[in-house]
């Protein structure tokens, strides 16, 4: 298959990717520094948590994964709660869909699906003009090695700091997750009440009957879908009547 390219020559879209990902693969190996410590928790081997963030690359996604594998769950549910909580990126991938050329094959539209991520999708959406699928490759050739490698570095130092310290790094997980719910939060009511509704909704599953007797991740997605079910019934997002000109606003 020809690996065509869209409007901008390939080598400079490719180092734009690189200047744009850069910033993206250093917060990256900070964050995943953090999850390799509960990937070391479930079990994981530092080129299993390598491996893992290689063909994932999602904190939430990876998260409930290495929670379900330490609990020793099925893969089917391990399938589900991947799915359930990586659900956005579908729709992110629909969107960029939007940014190629129509000339643009299968294989550039799949390879640059499979590593569609929040701050990917910011500065996929961001560029002006028909994408290059070769800015996608600069920026992934840095994000996704940044991530992986802070993965297996954390499980790495999960194995040699005292069982105290690791503990304490596990914390720092939850103020990643605190970080990224709070501010959209803050700035919408509806989403507040969701987050809201979802500590009050899983405290009270944990003790109900019948429900507090499934594992914690087919509890996890059963209030996944059931919330967002119902925030998407109760409060649709309504259509922009005139969208931002140029399109210039990063989205994730």
């Amino acid at each position: 298959m020809t690996l065509a390219t869209t409007s901008s020559p390939r080598r400079e879209a490719f180092v734009d990717g690189i200047h744009d990902g850069l910033p993206i693969a250093l917060g990256y190996l900070v964050v995943s520094f953090t999850l390799g410590i509960a990937a070391r928790n479930a079990g994981l081997t530092p080129f299993e948590g390598f491996l893992a963030s290689f063909f994932n690359n999602a904190s939430a996604g990876e998260y409930a994964a290495f929670t379900i594998i330490a609990a020793d769950a099925p893969y089917l549910e391990l399938a589900l709660m991947t799915l359930v909580a990586n659900a956005r990126y579908l729709l992110m991938s629909c969107v960029v869909s939007q940014k190629f050329s129509p000339d643009t094959n299968i294989l550039h539209r799949v390879l640059v699906g499979f590593d569609i991520t929040d701050e990917i999708f910011g500065i996929t959406i961001a560029r002006k003009g028909p994408l290059n699928p070769y800015y996608n490759y600069g920026a992934m050739s840095v994000a996704l090695p940044g991530w992986s490698v802070g993965t297996a570095l954390g499980v790495m130092a999960g194995n040699m700091l005292p069982e105290a310290a690791v503990s304490a790094l596990s914390v720092a997980l939850f103020g990643m997750f605190i970080w990224v719910i709070i501010p959209p939060a803050r700035d919408n009511k509806i989403i507040g009440a969701l987050v809201a509704a979802s500590f009050a909704a899983s405290f009270a599953c944990t003790y109900l009957p019948l429900i507090s007797e499934l594992s914690g991740g087919t509890r996890t997605i059963i209030l996944t879908v059931a919330i967002a079910a119902i925030g998407a019934i109760l409060h649709p997002v309504k259509n922009e009547k005139k969208p931002a000109e140029g399109a210039n606003d990063h989205a994730a």
